[in-house]
């Protein structure tokens, strides 16, 4: 379970990080950084459905812990 997250944060830290470095090379003449932000937001959106996913499957558990 943690490679599968694991993964998936190194997926979306690496779109974000390719869509920076299309954002200063491009100079806004191509759709790449687009392309590589959309790519970002479906793989969070992916990693965010997984994980309620695995809750109610009990492949995970909540852990109580509440931050006041």
């Amino acid at each position: 379970m943690r490679i599968i997250v694991i993964l998936a944060f190194l997926g979306i830290i690496g779109s974000l990080f390719s869509a920076l470095y299309y954002l200063m090379t491009d100079k806004g003449g191509t759709n790449r950084t687009v392309n590589a932000l959309t790519v970002r937001i479906g793989l969070s959106i992916a990693l965010f459905l997984f994980v309620l996913f695995a809750h109610h499957m009990g492949w995970i558990q909540s852990t109580g812990f509440v931050a006041r």
